[in-house]
């Protein structure tokens, strides 16, 4: 029983030892090579081949050949007509009278200008539609790109948990066969290696799932391997409030779309109101006459007008309707500033608590985690210390560093949130503590 007892401890670093040899390292594998670009290269990427930005491309100049036949006449009409033909002999059209008429409709000049001002404003729309898609597509473009920087960096701090974490459990080995060490440092030690698998799977998901956002915005294959280079910008000094509100109704499409809607729906009225004056139709035609006739050749000339103050209740109703319209669409712009505000609010609120928790990290929490971990590393050294306490200040230390990062990147999200709300780029400002370069791999 002694000699069992006494072979156990070995028995079992030998099965620690085997078990992390035949183990699937939890490291991160470099990927094949890959298209590198920065952030504002994809954004010109995704500008220029997004297909919905295309598609909206098409519309707009869909939109802007309509202007050029909005003036346009309606089509003449020729008319064929026969009468008088002796029902006992139809065929016989010597008998009958014949007529060819050429006839066209004419509508005012106020009415036709107004049908072009009315497609004009249609362009206008389809302008600030494409406007306010090429910003969308531009920030889900800048946030998928800090989601791969923040991803490349937790990478690396998962590399480095993996190399240290490793580094303990062999140093748990070697103090456990001496008997320095109790069993339970030696698992805790194992056990926190073999969870890394799961946390890397989890870091590869992250990172498929941002390249497929990123190159399906690009207008690319989702699979395409790519990588992103740049930096975080985590301090960035914010204009007012009301600086911001101003630029958003400036700038912001979508309150430039609604207000040249309610500029269509006073065009639409005035045409409406136009409708009440008659339309003019001149027809001139050619008649021949049945044999026999005194003058077989001879013409006729029409005009006709319609009478639209005989159906006055009609255009009244067409006219109160299109005011309705346009107060509709002012309701409507009301509403999204009121929005647009809102946005403002909430992405002015995630940048300024994104850069007060990088400060935090940066400047209280990392440096007091790293002096933690270098005690606790001094001390387990000098055999003063728990090897418990060395993994929980590694592990602290770590986690700082991944939140810092996420927290970096929130703010760059919250930048590109920001700049989308009040529809333009936000003043340049040099960075108070601008990062070092990252790339995204």
């Amino acid at each position: 029983m002694k000699h069992i007892c006494v072979l156990a401890p070995c028995l079992l670093a030998l099965t620690l030892v085997c078990q992390g040899q035949t183990e699937p390292s939890p490291v991160h594998v470099a990927d094949p090579p890959s298209i590198r670009l920065t952030v504002n290269e994809a954004v010109a990427e995704a500008l220029e081949s997004n297909p919905a930005i295309r598609t909206a491309v098409r519309r707009l100049s869909l939109a802007r050949m309509k202007t050029a036949t909005a003036r346009s006449l309606d089509d003449p009409m020729f008319m064929a007509r026969d009468w008088s033909t002796p029902l006992r002999k139809p065929w016989d059209l010597n008998q009958a009278q014949a007529m060819f008429m050429l006839q066209q409709t004419f509508l005012s000049k106020d009415k036709r200008n107004a049908r072009a001002k009315i497609a004009g404003d249609d362009a206008e729309v389809a302008a600030s539609e494409l406007e306010s898609l090429r910003q969308e597509v531009a920030v889900e473009v800048r946030k998928a790109s800090a989601d791969l920087m923040r991803n490349a960096d937790e990478m690396k701090l998962h590399d480095r948990q993996t190399a240290l974490l490793k580094e303990a459990l062999d140093a748990a080995l070697a103090e456990y066969t001496t008997g320095k060490v109790a069993q339970a440092d030696v698992l805790r030690a194992q056990m926190a290696l073999t969870r890394l698998n799961e946390h890397l799977i989890e870091l590869d998901e992250e990172r498929e799932t941002a390249r497929a956002q990123l190159n399906a915005l690009r207008g690319r294959k989702p699979d395409e391997a790519l990588e992103i280079e740049g930096v975080y910008a985590s301090q960035i000094a914010l204009p007012s409030m009301e600086e911001l509100e101003r630029t958003a109704i400036e700038n912001r499409p979508e309150l430039a779309a609604l207000r040249k809607q309610i500029l269509k729906s006073k065009d639409q009225g005035q045409l409406t109101r136009l409708g009440a004056k008659p339309d003019f139709t001149v027809a001139l035609g050619y008649m021949l006459m049945p044999t026999g006739s005194a003058f077989r050749n001879a013409y006729m000339a029409e005009f006709s007008m319609n009478l639209p103050s005989l159906n006055r209740e009609r255009h009244e109703g067409e006219a109160t309707q299109a005011d309705a319209e346009t107060e509709v669409s002012q309701a409507e712009l009301e509403a999204r500033t009121s929005s647009v505000f809102l946005e403002i609010r909430q992405a002015e609120i995630e940048v300024f608590s994104s850069q007060k928790r990088v400060k935090l990290y940066r400047d209280t929490l990392l440096p007091q985690a790293e002096g933690l971990f270098k005690a606790s590393a001094a001390g387990y050294q000098n055999n003063r210390g728990e090897f418990s306490n060395l993994i929980d200040s590694q592990n602290l230390l770590l986690d700082l560093e991944a939140a810092f990062y996420k927290a970096s990147a929130a703010t760059d999200t919250g930048v590109a949130e920001l700049e989308r709300a009040i529809g333009g780029a936000l003043p340049a400002s040099a960075d108070a503590n601008p990062e070092k370069e990252r790339v995204s791999k």
